[in-house]
């Protein structure tokens, strides 16, 4: 199992999502009752629902909230969200992918442009930026779960296909098809997840410098902001002093 280079900046998003629960919290909620309106109410039969229910427990989203959630799904009258990506690229050439639930595309495709602008990027056609990307299943956990051999070893037992440890905690990886069945073995090992979603990984990063880094990160952070967007991901890398001086 090899590893990544890239959980500094992964770690930094989802920093800045923790900063934002309550929102998290309803977009969470907004995933659950699409999923569950585009499939079966039954997280056990409809494996998207399943993915956001596990997403929104491993960030301690409240039990009812979820249940109130897919219950909503069922109701009359309810909006109806359709899924976009937009993909574009931000300074310095940065991918970026930006996963969205509307009931409004004119709406959502306009704000989403009007940011990229704003921060000095620009959208670019489906396509343009996720052939670089991987569709993955991630799986976070804290350091004091297991040491780094006995998480080693229990990722390989449920079937993940990438594990590193560091300082900060484990982090695994999944194809999307295994993702549930990872997930379900080591919740079983180790309790709940500290996090766990079907994410877009970078295959190749680009690096950057601090005046790009921060111009790349408010553009992240606005992006997130947008109540229609449910998450963002790019294929940037900056080195450990400049993450230290934007992140303070």
């Amino acid at each position: 199992m090899a590893g990544h280079s890239q959980f500094k900046n992964i770690m930094y998003r989802k920093g800045a999502q923790d900063k934002k629960r309550s929102k998290m919290f309803s977009k969470f909620a907004r995933e659950i009752t699409a999923a569950a309106k585009m499939g079966l109410p039954d997280p056990s039969m409809n494996p998207r629902l399943r993915a956001a229910v596990l997403a929104a427990r491993a960030q301690n989203m409240p039990k009812d909230n979820i249940e109130r959630a897919i219950k909503k799904s069922q109701e009359a009258g309810g909006e109806d969200y359709v899924e976009v990506r937009y993909e574009g690229f931000g300074p310095g050439g940065v991918g970026v992918i930006v996963e969205a639930l509307t009931d409004n595309r004119n709406r959502t495709a306009g704000e989403v442009r009007s940011i990229f602008s704003k921060y000095g990027g620009n959208l670019g056609e489906t396509g343009a930026v996720s052939f670089g990307f991987k569709r993955v299943g991630e799986i976070e956990y804290p350091l004091s779960v297991a040491s780094p051999d006995a998480m080693l070893e229990a990722a390989i037992e449920a079937g993940a296909e990438d594990c590193e440890s560091g300082p900060d905690g484990h982090w695994l990886t999944t194809s999307v098809e295994a993702f549930h069945e990872v997930s379900a073995a080591l919740e079983v090992k180790f309790g709940p997840a500290k996090s766990a979603a079907i994410a877009w990984r970078p295959q190749n990063t680009v690096d950057v410098d601090e005046e790009r880094g921060e111009k790349l990160l408010k553009l992240i952070d606005s992006l997130e902001d947008s109540d229609d967007v449910q998450a963002v991901y790019a294929n940037f890398e900056m080195n450990d002093k400049v993450m230290e001086r934007l992140s303070a």
